[in-house]
């Protein structure tokens, strides 16, 4: 079950997804997070800071394919 911060956190990325004003901002901003050595938990850390990119990653080619879903 998520935490009220995670699950705050998920919907906003959601409804900024869904907005086709801020879509491609979002999503290029999530491409620039995942390639950029400033994050919430470095690359430096083996494994942990796999796990946030992964995250990160995971959820915005989720929100894509269901959009995507959407749209067919």
């Amino acid at each position: 079950m998520k935490n009220a911060f995670t699950k705050a956190l998920h919907d906003g990325y959601r409804k900024l997804l869904r907005h086709s004003k801020y879509r491609w901002i979002v999503v290029l901003g999530t491409l620039l997070y995942l390639v950029s050595p400033l994050d919430i938990s470095p690359d430096v850390f083996p494994i942990i800071g796999w796990i946030d990119d992964g995250l990160i990653a995971t959820l915005l080619g989720d929100e894509l394919r269901d959009l995507s879903d959407q749209q067919c």
